[in-house]
């Protein structure tokens, strides 16, 4: 039997293997110290538990359209009113199974055969994949640590050829936290407006900012930009609601039908249940999620702290998000603990083998010299996670 020639190219998250695995070490009773997976460890607020609840018990379970609850719909559109200074109906709108599928649906809707999309690397791990699953072409463009892991003008320019579609924009981001600030955003939509290039915006962690820094979504630019963006957000990240799988885009109307009638005979909608919480959640005071930002701004201090302490590796201060990109080349082709370190792999699996400490090799976000740590994790497990660390690097 000869199957998709296509589909066996794509390749697993590297990300949730790890996690996987870390999971597997814990449910045999190892003591394992988690900064692998993106997910924050707090529980829903009850505000938005409360409002699922009673649309179960009011029995509001049935299909609604499938781009989206209207009532949420319009919620989204109060949002981004508010928080984005952008203007957008509810026909704009198209809510789906979370961010992820967001991106998918952005990426069919605007993509044909052999289209190119540029991904500033580092990357989120699914990005490339999922420009794979559109048929189309990634094309990646490195950046560098110096320049905060943020794409530059000639970079940009060199990238560009005729069959470039899209450009992949996440700020702040993940895996770096890098946060684009206005005038890197006005250079990138200018070049886009020049040569037609769709911006898919991924911005998931906006509500995630530090030191007083502004998260700014290029859409609210100019109208030129707005037309040519498609805004990617969604609840999980700010709402800890990962697994409730609700997020949105805001488009033009033409790609957002698009979207709509892929996703009316691929999904249908989102579930209603967490399309009601959603609701909830967005048109609340939004205090739970201050309170949030506010525990993983402290734990981002920390752990930017605590990784200054140990000898042979640094990192950047993140301005967003809740990552830190752990630099270790100055660990490559030494032994630790018996083992050779070549690549960021290596390191990885020796921190979970080794330390019980689960982390994502860089490798997987496109560099090899660097890990990712998440502090989405409490205070006490990072600072015992970079004690275990430290412990195994001095040897």
């Amino acid at each position: 039997m000869k199957l998709s020639e296509k589909n066996q190219r794509i390749t697993a998250s590297v990300t949730l293997a790890i996690d996987s695995k870390a999971k597997k070490m814990k449910a045999e009773g190892i003591n394992v110290i988690n900064f692998g997976v993106g997910e924050p460890d707090f529980n829903t607020p009850d505000n938005i538990n409360s409002a699922a609840i009673e649309a179960l018990e009011k029995g509001i379970t049935r299909y609604t359209s499938a781009t989206g609850l209207p009532q949420l719909k319009e919620a989204i559109c109060e949002k981004l009113k508010k928080d984005n200074s952008l203007d957008y109906k509810p026909e704009n709108i198209v809510v789906s199974n979370g961010a992820k599928q967001c991106l998918y649906n952005s990426l069919l809707a605007v993509c044909n055969p052999g289209d190119e999309v540029i991904i500033p690397v580092p990357y989120w791990v699914s990005y490339e994949e999922l420009v794979k699953m559109a048929d189309a072409k990634a094309v990646l463009v490195h950046s560098s640590e110096e320049n905060e892991f943020k794409l530059q003008k000639d970079a940009l320019l060199k990238a560009i050829t005729p069959k470039t579609k899209a450009l992949l924009l996440n700020s702040p981001s993940n895996p770096t936290g890098s946060l684009y600030n206005r005038e890197d955003l006005e250079m990138i939509a200018e070049i886009a407006v020049e040569h037609g290039i769709v911006i898919i915006a991924d911005e998931i962690y906006e509500k995630l900012v530090y030191d007083g820094e502004e998260h700014i979504s290029i859409a609210s630019l100019n109208n030129s930009i707005k037309d040519q963006t498609i805004i990617v957000n969604g609840m999980s990240k700010a709402y800890a609601m990962t697994g409730w799988r609700i997020g949105y885009t805001a488009s033009n109307k033409e790609i957002a039908n698009i979207m709509g009638n892929l996703q009316s005979h691929a999904t249908s909608h989102p579930n209603t249940i967490a399309m009601y919480a959603s609701a909830k959640a967005l048109t609340d005071p939004q205090t739970s999620v201050e309170e949030m930002r506010k525990a993983f701004d402290e734990r981002r201090k920390y752990m930017v702290e605590g990784i200054s302490k140990i000898e042979g590796v640094s990192c950047l201060t993140p301005k967003g998000a809740f990552y830190i990109m752990m630099n270790i080349s100055k660990l490559k082709g030494k032994e630790i603990a018996g083992k050779l370190i070549q690549n960021s792999m290596d390191f990885a699996e020796l921190c979970l083998d080794k330390s019980h400490v689960a982390v994502v090799p860089g490798v997987a976000f496109g560099v090899d010299d660097y890990i990712r740590l998440s502090y989405a994790n409490s205070l006490d497990n990072i600072k015992e996670g970079l004690k275990r660390l430290e412990l195994l690097i001095k040897g």
